[in-house]
């Protein structure tokens, strides 16, 4: 009988080779192989090996301390090749400060190149990042002064007259995953993990240029007792296996606690468990938001305020058997976690594959995405990536937003300090922000706002006291809260000249409601339209 090869973690660290390219799975801490990360760590920390690595991950895999924080020292990996650094305040570190070589790609782009790859392919063909700072006529996905010098690792092709991004082939020396058991054969399942990502995918990919898999599971069960339909990845592609000896630490199902079933499909909790969220400026654009929704609609939740208040809107407000919420990990209805859990929801209806749903949003594209921005100019460019010399990357803001048929931009007017109160249905300004969002050119292009207007994808900008829309003209301001001077509270605050709509309107005073805010009669009086 075949029989699967156990090592202890730091006999899987001893494997490791300086210059390999790294390839582990995982999305914040969710199939975080904490076990294997610790021991690289360890292993260079004592000996300076492995080193210069190059560190390929579609997803921001961190809580802020675990993850892929642990490759996170100089001289350990040379190049990172990445979506997201949201949570990884040393990564964010050492590309602002040059301490790496950093590539910043779309997330979808990445776990779909790996299964490019995977089946022999030199890339992968996209039009997601053309009029972004992924394209290499803009910056190429070069994230600070070390890497700007360095070859391109994506071009634009013209097939049949159209521009397409090319994206060049990673091969893959190790690619590291985790599932919840393996039998004695290898043959391992993810049915306690909160998603199923890219993990075949990636294994794939490193079996197609000869590289290896490592897996960190929870336990081993006797050879015949899985049942086939639940088995992730063969045993046969995995060349050495770690059990988890301290799985309340190491195998963490998400960062905030160790397991729900809840969250993986084998339990329920009641709907009206779910507590509502309080009166907050986010959930006062969260409100304001999810208005733009029609019954049936699908939409898709991006990090920040969308994510960490939306789902829990449309729960209190009880539309969510109208509509349908996504989350780019794969995950369908439920309630979802926010800020270092993000991804994951409680009473999910249905869970694909990562790649399978970046292939929705890229091809057919979402009814509706709500997503975070930082700076907004006057052609509509958004920058929800890069502030300052800090690059939080794309993560899988480009892949949504690109294709979406409409876009829901989420934040405060100002940032850095504001503070609002609510008192009397009416928005205060009790501390405006030190720095102004809405500027005169955008750092970064992550969104093309020119674009957009080309191609007439509709697009919103909702923020506590002014709402605007895309025209083709431009930005729009199209509604303000109630209470707020426009001159002096909008206008003035802004780096450029919006077009004022003549038929300029009150933000509906129900968003600032303690209770609910009748949104489930509002969207479903939308019906047909």
């Amino acid at each position: 009988m075949i029989k699967a090869k156990f090592y202890k973690p730091e006999e899987i660290a001893g494997m490791f080779k300086d210059g390999m390219t790294v390839c582990p799975i995982g999305m914040t801490l969710v199939s975080a192989s904490e076990s294997i990360l610790k021991a690289l760590e360890k292993s260079f920390l004592d000996t300076g090996h492995p080193c210069n690595l190059t560190l390929l991950h579609s997803c921001g895999q961190s809580d802020r301390k675990d993850g892929i924080q642990h490759f996170a020292h100089e001289g350990m990996v040379k190049r990172i090749i990445g979506s997201h650094w949201g949570l990884q305040p040393r990564w964010m570190d050492m590309i602002a400060n040059s301490k790496v070589e950093a590539y910043c790609l779309p997330q979808g782009q990445i776990a779909q190149l790996y299964r490019s790859m995977a089946c022999g392919l030199p890339g992968k063909i996209s039009k997601v990042g053309l009029g972004t700072f992924v394209d290499p006529r803009l910056e190429g996905g070069k994230m600070n002064a070390r890497t700007k010098p360095l070859e391109d690792i994506v071009d634009i092709l013209t097939i049949e007259g159209e521009e397409y991004m090319f994206y060049r082939q990673q091969p893959i020396d190790v690619c590291i995953i985790r599932g919840t058991e393996c039998d004695e054969m290898g043959n391992l399942t993810t049915d306690e993990e909160a998603m199923k990502l890219e993990v075949l995918a990636g294994v794939m990919a490193a079996k197609r240029y000869g590289g290896k898999v490592f897996a960190q599971v929870k336990r081993v069960v006797q050879t015949g007792t899985l049942n086939p339909k639940s088995v992730t990845v063969p045993g046969v592609f995995i060349d050495g296996i770690v059990v988890c000896d301290n799985p309340n630490v190491d195998h963490r199902q998400t960062s905030s606690w160790v397991f729900d079933p809840s969250y993986s499909g084998q339990a329920r909790v009641p709907q009206n468990a779910i507590e509502p969220l309080p009166l907050t400026v986010r959930k006062v654009i969260g409100r304001r938001a999810l208005a733009e929704v029609y019954p049936g609609a699908v939409i898709n939740l991006g990090t920040g305020i969308p994510n960490d208040v939306i789902g829990n809107i449309s729960n209190e407000e009880q539309i969510n058997n109208d509509i349908m919420i996504t989350v780019e990990s794969g995950i369908y209805g439920g309630v979802q976690a926010g800020g270092i859990d993000f991804g994951i929801g409680q009473n999910l209806l249905a869970m694909i594959t990562h790649v399978e749903q970046m292939d929705y949003y890229n091809g057919a594209g979402v009814d509706v995405t709500f997503m975070g921005f930082g700076e907004l100019d006057g052609q509509g460019n958004i920058n929800a990536t890069k502030m300052g010399p800090r690059c939080t990357g794309a993560g899988g803001f480009i892949d949504i937003t690109q294709n979406a048929k409409k876009v829901v931009f989420c934040g405060t007017f100002t940032a850095s300090g504001c503070e609002f109160s609510f008192d009397g249905n009416h928005l205060t300004i009790v501390k405006e922000g030190r720095i102004r969002k809405m500027v005169k050119e955008v750092a970064q292009y992550s969104f093309n706002g020119e674009l957009a207007r080309r191609k007439g994808q509709k697009v919103v900008i909702v923020t506590e006291r002014a709402v605007f829309e895309l025209v083709p003209e431009g930005v729009m301001l199209t509604e303000i809260a109630s209470g707020i001077d426009l001159e002096k509270d909008v206008l003035a605050l802004m780096d450029f000249k919006p077009i004022v709509s003549p038929s300029l309107k009150i933000i509906d005073l129900a968003v600032y409601n303690q209770g609910p805010c009748n949104l489930k009669a509002k969207v479903l009086a939308k019906e047909g339209k």
